[in-house]
């Protein structure tokens, strides 16, 4: 099975958990987070305060978080063919971690 090598260029923050994200190939998508964010590493992004300092890690190409949470880029690539909704699906079956 082969995977996608796919690199994201640029992204700007227009909403609440929603980015628009632009690929190397020129394409670009408009995300919404938040129905995956739940879970160790995505869950502390609900706070919007957190969620908006996301970077683009200019090595591996693609969004990072400083808690260390991350999306592989084809995964954003193909968010709105299907990706994004089994996503969303699996992360309603991931603990919501307590807060400290």
């Amino acid at each position: 099975m082969d995977h996608l090598l796919i690199q994201i260029t640029g992204f700007q923050i227009i909403g609440p958990y929603t980015l628009h994200i632009q690929f190397a190939d020129g394409t670009a998508e408009t995300i919404n987070f938040e129905p995956v964010l739940r879970g160790y590493y995505y869950e502390p992004l609900r706070n919007l305060k957190q969620f908006n300092q996301v970077k683009l890690d200019p090595e591996i190409h693609t969004l990072v978080w400083p808690n260390g949470a991350d999306f592989d880029p084809a995964t954003l690539y193909n968010w709105n063919r299907g990706e994004g909704n089994e996503l969303a699906r699996r992360a309603r079956q991931w603990f919501t971690v307590e807060p400290a």
